[in-house]
């Protein structure tokens, strides 16, 4: 891991996190807050040193989601390295505890499919063999780790829980992908420090550059959708499961048709699936039964970072919901589901609050464009008015799907803080006609 080393005189300059320069301090300054006191007590107990990310993740308002940082920290610190996932098509990794526990997902912004460290191949070749399907067209380029924390804000602000917790944070990792020039010059300056320390005192930085990029909450007694479907075919699930799992559905669907997710196939949601059980205690001399446990069926909303288009799909492919096609979407949505989303998404204000929290979250980004992300928004929007209407008029999320599509875009001049926003006098409506080649629905 790297070492921030201080000194009272001046410093070497050098190349900031991801080797683009350090123009702005590595520390930020809200960090001070970050309570240091689990921090210290967790240093006394593994007697390893503080992360040198640790003054870059600072969560004031999420204490719990801080902790686990902070475990990740010091887990590199004493070498339990995050383990790179070979699925996929990007650099994603298990990170893990002190213990070697895995507790969360990290997927660096420079390891994205089109990133310049992408350590997997298969988008290269696609890129010199097949240019012409190069990307999404519709999507902005090397913002999936945007796109993932952007998710969980929605799926937070929608009450819907089926994204497990994800936000943006910094971390550096000897099992990270970075190129030779990085690693020659970490080689170098802890060559330096040993050999020359007062000289190495004036480096900014000792060791790899942190990375910045999206770190999901792990989640555990999951598999994969697809799993799970085939086995309800067969093995069909009592009437109250059944109810409990068409409604994590429902919320899946909301979710994504928000976002309007472009990768979004049965492999990458997860099923959570614990079965009503009757026991017998065989440890006492009397046989009783133990208590009945209620059958729990739970979804997780797994990999989004291909969401939030700026424009409609309309060139090559539709990038259609695969869930679709599934029995369940031809049920009209529940009357929870109703009441659970319809008060929010049914308020413009609602709205405005979170397209300005989307925009306190995209803008950290150094590529941030706000006419392109005024462009996300007004998709967003209008797949929000689509929902509402959906939802409303009793439809099922495949009629949803088949909806026309729409953009709603904001007035120029008209700004939302401090008075009621209202969707006839502020926002424009129109709806977008051309289709993409290949369609779906």
């Amino acid at each position: 891991g790297a070492v921030r080393l201080r000194d009272g005189g001046g410093e070497e300059e050098d190349t900031g996190p991801e080797g683009e320069g350090e123009e702005e301090p590595l520390l930020g300054a809200s960090a001070a807050g970050r309570s240091r006191g689990a921090g210290a007590a967790w240093d006394r107990d593994t007697r390893c040193p503080a992360g040198s990310t640790a003054e870059m993740n600072s969560f004031l308002d999420d204490p719990e989601f801080a902790e686990i940082i902070l475990r990740a920290e010091q887990a590199i610190e004493c070498a339990v390295f995050p383990e790179r996932i070979s699925q996929g098509s990007s650099g994603s990794y298990f990170v893990k505890d002190p213990k070697g526990k895995t507790i969360g997902v990290f997927k660096p912004k420079s390891e994205e499919p089109y990133g310049h460290l992408n350590p997997k191949w298969t988008k290269y070749f696609h890129k010199i063999c097949c240019p012409c399907c190069f990307g999404r067209g519709c999507l902005v380029p090397n913002q999936g780790y945007l796109s993932e924390a952007g998710a969980s804000l929605v799926d937070n602000k929608l009450g819907l829980g089926v994204v497990p917790k994800t936000k943006v944070v910094w971390l550096v990792s000897e099992t990270f992908n970075y190129n030779a020039i990085d690693r020659a010059k970490s080689r170098g300056k802890k060559y330096a420090l040993e050999k020359v320390p007062k000289v190495a005192k004036k480096f900014h930085r000792i060791g790899l550059p942190p990375k910045v990029g999206s770190f999901q909450l792990f989640v555990e007694g999951y598999k994969e959708a697809e799993y799970w479907l085939r086995k309800f075919e067969t093995d069909p699930l009592p009437e109250n499961t059944r109810k409990q799992f068409q409604s994590q559905f429902e919320r899946l669907v909301t979710l994504d048709y928000v976002i309007r997710n472009t990768d979004r196939g049965n492999d990458n949601w997860l099923v959570r699936y614990e079965k009503e059980a009757d026991g017998i205690d065989l440890s006492d001399k009397d046989i009783h039964w133990t208590t009945s446990k209620e059958s729990i069926i739970k979804i997780a909303a797994i990999d989004n970072g291909l969401a939030f288009p700026f424009k409609h799909p309309d060139e090559w492919r539709a990038y259609p919901f695969h869930w679709a096609w599934l029995s369940q979407a031809k049920v009209p949505f529940s009357q929870e589901t109703r009441d659970l989303i319809l008060p929010r998404i049914s308020d413009m204000n609602f709205v405005q609050d979170l397209c300005e929290d989307l925009y306190e979250l995209f803008k950290t980004d150094k590529g941030f464009d706000k006419a392109t992300f005024e462009n996300q928004m007004s998709v967003m929007r209008g797949q929000i008015l689509n929902l509402t209407q959906a939802l409303k008029d009793g439809k099922s999320p495949l009629q949803l799907v088949q909806m026309p599509r729409v953009i709603v875009e904001q007035r120029s001049g008209t700004g939302s803080q401090g008075r009621i926003v209202h969707l006839s006098n502020t926002f424009t409506q129109t709806f977008h006609s051309r289709k993409p080649f290949f369609t779906s629905w």
